[in-house]
């Protein structure tokens, strides 16, 4: 059985990621071992393959990027925490909708060490706790393995999200770990939300690399 590789990957710019991902996934085989990356990006919003450009209200100096995922429109930036999951679904015999609960619970299992409920919604992915959105959640899959995953809001400046209606709801809180009394850094939210996925997909071999291999 292969190693699932751990990336840590620190703070890069959005676009480049994005292009790897679409890279490495275009070039892998059956034999390819499946990867977790885990980054923080710079200030960006992005625009799912669902969005509508009226929900980008006033975006000013932060770029706008539209990208491949399913979802609609939302903000990365400093102190978020973004877990990149690129990962064979046909050989791990797994469906989008088993994928995405994944993605879902362990931002929700996290979240209980803290003693904080979380939940997910079955009309609206991702995570919220008191009706707040803590974690946006997108994928897509190409050639049967996914990318992209999910942003978990960490101890973050919060209002970029007012220049947009976060996931296409107009007025929609969020809120991030920190305020909450969770985790309040991307060194501790990252390992344990990458410890939490594998449990709940079955993920037992795990290999921890530091950066990309050149």
């Amino acid at each position: 059985m292969q190693a699932t590789i751990i990336r840590q990957l620190g703070n890069q710019a959005y676009r480049p990621i994005w292009q790897r991902m679409q890279d490495f996934t275009d070039n892998r085989d059956k034999q390819t071992a499946d990867e977790i990356w885990l980054v923080e990006h710079p200030p960006v919003f992005t625009q799912g393959q669902a969005g509508k450009a009226e929900h980008v209200l006033t975006p000013g100096e932060i770029p706008v990027v539209q990208v491949d995922r399913g979802g609609q429109v939302t903000y990365h930036g400093p102190g978020q925490q973004m877990l990149y999951i690129l990962i064979d679904v046909r050989r791990n015999k797994l469906g989008v909708r088993h994928l995405v609960s994944g993605l879902e619970n362990c931002i929700v299992a996290l979240m209980a060490q803290f003693d904080i409920k979380a939940y997910a919604k079955k009309d609206a992915p991702g995570v919220y706790v008191d009706e707040r959105k803590l974690c946006s959640v997108g994928l897509r899959i190409r050639k049967g393995c996914s990318f992209h995953g999910l942003a978990l809001n960490v101890n973050m400046d919060l209002s970029p999200f007012q220049r947009i209606n976060p996931c296409g709801y107009a007025g929609l809180e969020m809120v991030d770990c920190a305020s909450l009394g969770g985790p309040k850094s991307l060194s501790v939210a990252g390992p344990a939300i990458v410890d939490h996925f594998c449990q709940l997909l079955g993920i037992k071999l795990k290999e921890y690399r530091e950066g990309f291999d050149e």
